[in-house]
């Protein structure tokens, strides 16, 4: 190497030199590895709180924890659970009468035959006290050849429509009228008690009259309504509508609460009244989740009807409580049985209609709702 380049090399280190000296006054004298170690230690803070964060989060869930243990401790001494004393001998005995057994295949040798649940004995009595069939109604249209004047009989004489059930039937009509008749209320009281269209405080006289008839159950409502129209199923019929009222009110509020703005302010600007605004711009919005509550609070009355029987009301639960205080326990539970299909019935048909209703649902005939369940249940199974 000649002297030139040596003296070309020395002279670009002296460039690079004072290039690297520039650039770390521009920095503010902070070395590359200092400021890696500042951004590791923002990264520290920040795992730091994340951390403290998440103990905090575990503090709270076990103190939440504790709090409802020490309210579940207080509420089981006042309902009187620490004096129980739980009789499991009695109970399984008397298990025995709710389930009556049968023995079967007595000829086999060595075994001397198997019990099994006379499910015969449940039957009979559905067939005896007429649970969930009517023959005689059912008689009128289930013949051959068909005659007119029984058809007519059926639906215009007799009202068979529900009558054919028996007293499921009467259970069955009880819960439906019921909401029939408390769904215009509810509708009125929902509406008025919505804050878009009764301004408060006047709007809360709608709510707190709701508020009131759901503090009362449908039971105390029947005893009430006795003093009016008689012990009866039309008794039971009025505080199950009167219970509509507070129940499905307050879902329609909390429905209409929750409705988009904009074609509200659309119909505002078009110079729509407030009744017009109601009805094409709110309940318009809400409709279908309205006819989907409707129908849930049918199944709730289907099964409030079978609890005010108790009282005498009519229907499925008063043959509960009949062959209770009759100490007839396996024909209660044949009467519960039919109960369970009842509702298990009225559930299938509430919640394929409400399936219906929502517009991503593939929409089937009756015949395929029925038949094809088997193997809609299968598959629902295997997934």
């Amino acid at each position: 190497m000649t002297e030139s380049e040596d003296g070309r090399q020395s002279e670009t280190d002296s460039r690079q030199s004072e290039t690297d000296s520039r650039q770390s006054e521009t920095d503010g004298g902070v070395e590359k590895s200092q400021s890696l170690e500042s951004a590791s230690a923002a990264i520290n803070e920040q795992f730091e709180n994340i951390r403290e964060t998440r103990r905090r989060r575990a503090v709270g869930w076990l103190g939440l924890i504790a709090a409802l243990a020490f309210l579940t401790a207080q509420g089981l001494v006042a309902a009187e659970f620490d004096d129980t004393d739980f009789g499991w001998s009695h109970f399984y005995d008397r298990l025995g009468d709710y389930f009556p057994t049968n023995t079967y295949f007595e000829w086999l040798p060595g075994i001397g035959g198997v019990p099994f649940l006379d499910l015969l004995n449940y039957w009979e009595f559905m067939v005896e006290l007429e649970l969930l069939y009517d023959p005689d109604i059912g008689g009128l249209i289930f013949q051959y050849p068909i005659i007119p004047s029984d058809i007519y009989a059926f639906f215009f004489q007799e009202m068979g429509m529900f009558a054919i059930f028996g007293e499921a039937g009467i259970t069955l009509a009880i819960g439906f009228v019921g909401t029939v008749f408390g769904f215009p209320f509810a509708l009125l009281f929902g509406v008025l008690g919505s804050e878009r269209v009764t301004r408060f405080p006047f709007n809360f006289i709608f709510r707190a009259t709701m508020s009131f008839i759901r503090a009362v159950p449908a039971i105390v409502w029947t005893l009430i309504f006795v003093a009016l129209v008689g012990l009866g199923a039309a008794a039971a019929t009025v505080a199950i509508a009167f219970n509509t009222i507070g129940n499905l009110g307050r879902l329609f509020v909390d429905e209409l609460e929750e409705i988009e703005d904009g074609p509200i302010e659309a119909m505002q600007t078009t110079g729509a009244n407030k009744p017009q605004i109601v009805v094409f711009g709110m309940l318009s919005q809400v409709r279908t989740s309205f006819i989907a509550w409707t129908l849930y609070i049918f199944e709730i009355n289907v099964r409030a009807a079978v609890t005010v029987g108790v009282v005498g009301a009519g229907g499925l639960g008063t043959v509960v409580v009949n062959q209770e205080n009759l100490r007839n326990f396996d024909n209660m539970m044949a009467t519960l049985i039919a109960i369970f299909i009842l509702i298990i019935l009225v559930e299938l048909f509430s919640q394929r209609l409400r399936s219906r209703l929502r517009s991503d649902e593939k929409r089937m005939s009756w015949r395929e709702l029925i038949f094809g369940f088997p193997n809609r249940f299968a598959d629902s199974m295997l997934k």
